[in-house]
């Protein structure tokens, strides 16, 4: 089984290196596909990517700042993979969690898995962050029936068939709960499992907001209805 694993990067020089190797060190003898989109960043994340990347790496650029969801639409339009990861370029998210994201959708199981941090002993984030992501999790429940605990986690994995078929058109922040609604409404169950998470501090490079918080709830909504 090929994998693909989705990386948008925007400014990620500090991390983007490290965060390669660990994809490729912590999941020896899969048959990986990494795609880095570099979103316009100014800060060396290309050269950065570059530097670290192995055979099977691919890195794309955008020549302006177009979001995390454009960057992933991007990197899926450049996947060959059997299921797709979406893989963050910070170091919040440990790729030795891949091999329990894949297994349910290996052996069968389900096509869709989530990495829930609140299902593991993690630390959390800033509390509004924190709060923010049950809040979110806890609309998409009453919205779309299902018992989520983790939406906005970043690593979600899909079987590339299915992820195709959404026809996503998110550009920002809002690929997760677009992803998420459109996901559920096609009747597609989401199977979540525990994952580690180290989250970083503001002035480590974190970019979520509390507006995008705001704008998930409203897409999850629109979507719905």
């Amino acid at each position: 089984m090929k994998i693909s694993v989705l990386v948008p990067a925007y400014n990620e020089a500090a991390t983007i290196g490290r965060m390669l190797d660990a994809v490729y060190g912590r999941n020896p003898g899969r048959d990986l596909e990494v795609i880095v989109v570099d979103d316009g960043s100014t800060d060396g994340t290309h050269g950065a990517a570059a530097t670290a990347a192995r055979p099977g790496t691919k890195i794309l650029r955008h020549a302006k700042n177009l979001g995390k969801g454009a960057a992933i639409r991007t990197a899926l339009a450049a996947a060959t993979g059997d299921v797709a990861i979406i893989q963050d370029a910070d170091l919040e998210y440990d790729p030795a969690d891949y091999a329990r994201l894949l297994k349910p959708i290996e052996e069968g199981k389900c096509e869709v898995v989530y990495g829930s941090r609140i299902m593991g002993p993690n630390a959390r984030s800033y509390h509004r962050y924190y709060w923010g992501g049950r809040l979110v999790s806890l609309w998409t429940n009453i919205l779309y029936g299902s018992h989520l605990t983790d939406e906005p986690t970043c690593y979600k994995a899909f079987k590339m068939p299915v992820l195709r078929s959404l026809r996503l058109e998110c550009e920002g922040f809002e690929f997760c709960p677009e992803v998420t609604a459109k996901t559920l409404l096609r009747g597609i169950p989401i199977l979540e499992v525990p994952i580690s998470y180290n989250p970083r501090r503001m002035e480590e490079g974190k970019k979520i907001r509390w507006t995008d918080g705001v704008v998930a709830l409203w897409t999850l909504l629109k979507l719905r209805f």
